[in-house]
């Protein structure tokens, strides 16, 4: 069973920056690509952005230019570097793999942007 831990979140001003850390138990990220998502009060889940095994990286239009994913495969960790928040940014995050996998997702982590 694999589990993903989301961290990072939290409470920032408008044009603030965090960073989102997504652990895995279990070594998957060395193959599978993995992917941010978020999720708005009222709005579907959407993919913010996603990265590929071999690092190659893809980006919603909406976030392009600000956020920065990774992935640090020996430390089976993959990051969301967000900087500009903007209040629209204001989800809960999570990880999981792309395409997504019904039984991978947790608990998420919540960002808040204030304006």
């Amino acid at each position: 069973q694999v589990q993903l831990v989301e961290s990072g979140g939290g409470l920032v001003q408008s044009g603030g920056s965090l960073r989102l850390s997504c652990a895995a138990s279990g070594s998957i990220f060395s193959i599978y690509s993995m992917g941010w998502y978020r999720q708005a009060p009222g709005s579907q889940r959407e993919l913010v952005a996603r990265i590929s095994s071999g690092g190659s990286t893809n980006y919603a239009n909406s976030v392009k230019g600000r956020f920065t994913i990774s992935r640090e495969n020996a430390k089976n960790t993959i990051y969301l570097q967000m900087n500009s928040l903007k209040p629209e940014d204001t989800a809960v995050y999570y990880c999981n793999t792309h395409p997504a996998r019904r039984n991978f997702w947790g608990q998420g982590t919540q960002v808040t942007v204030s304006s």
